[in-house]
């Protein structure tokens, strides 16, 4: 329910909003160390403890979350070329198999969130095209989001905060979730350090392009100065 509500506020919202132009920096070179920072994550893997269901289901929306945010900075981009969505899509694949490793360690589907008994597959997600989502309400949030970025660059780059945003919202609920499993708790962590770095990433694109106040120009729901900067995890 809660990501419902989220998603028809988000509805509400873009109902109003308009647009502009952009540019600017954020990503990194994405590639560094990535292997080694995907295998630090799962090393305290213990697959020997079961998952609850709402550990798995944590598991399996944060995976098309991070899909959504890869696929929705691409189109864009191809819409409207920006150092932040190009370099920020890259990114995303990072977070996309950070949450891959764990899923295939446990063994779990997340292609048919009705049986999580059915094994992990990863041809079955190589398979899935862009905008397309096994979470009805990943799928949701793509099309209220593309609706929004596809009219400006502007409105291209608070479409990155906006994701951005409701990724630490969701990965503060999946950390509490998460509990004692060391693995997940450093994994949900892992992304929401890279989600606070693209958050001013985009917010320094907006102020790049004359958009004085950033993210912030979007309302309160998106203004979140309160975010660390230049969190390291979050480069890799």
């Amino acid at each position: 329910m809660k990501k419902l509500l989220t998603i028809a506020s988000l509805a509400l919202l873009l109902a109003s909003c308009g647009g502009g132009n952009g540019n600017g920096g954020g990503g990194g070179n994405q590639q560094a160390g990535l292997d080694n920072a995907l295998t630090q994550l799962t090393q305290t893997s213990d697959t020997t403890v079961a998952l609850s269901q709402e550990q798995k289901y944590a598991l399996a929306y944060m995976w098309h979350e991070e899909k959504l945010a890869y696929d929705i900075y691409h189109v864009l981009n191809t819409l409207y070329p920006t150092n932040q969505l190009a370099n920020i899509q890259n990114s995303e694949t990072t977070h996309i198999q950070a949450v891959e490793r764990l899923v295939a360690s446990y063994d779990i589907n997340i292609t048919n969130l009705e049986d999580y008994t059915i094994n992990y597959s990863e041809e079955a997600l190589r398979n899935m095209p862009i905008g397309e989502y096994a979470v009805p309400e990943v799928k949701a949030l793509y099309d209220i989001l593309y609706a929004k970025g596809k009219n400006s660059q502007r409105d291209a780059l608070e479409v990155g905060c906006m994701v951005e945003v409701t990724d630490i919202n969701d990965l503060d609920e999946y950390i509490a979730i998460a509990g004692d499993k060391a693995d997940l708790v450093e994994t949900f962590g892992f992304l929401r350090d890279g989600s606070y770095n693209h958050y001013w990433a985009f917010d320094k694109g907006l102020k790049n392009i004359g958009v004085s106040e950033g993210c912030c120009a979007l309302g309160s729901q998106w203004c979140h100065p309160e975010y660390p900067q230049n969190t390291q995890k979050g480069k890799r």
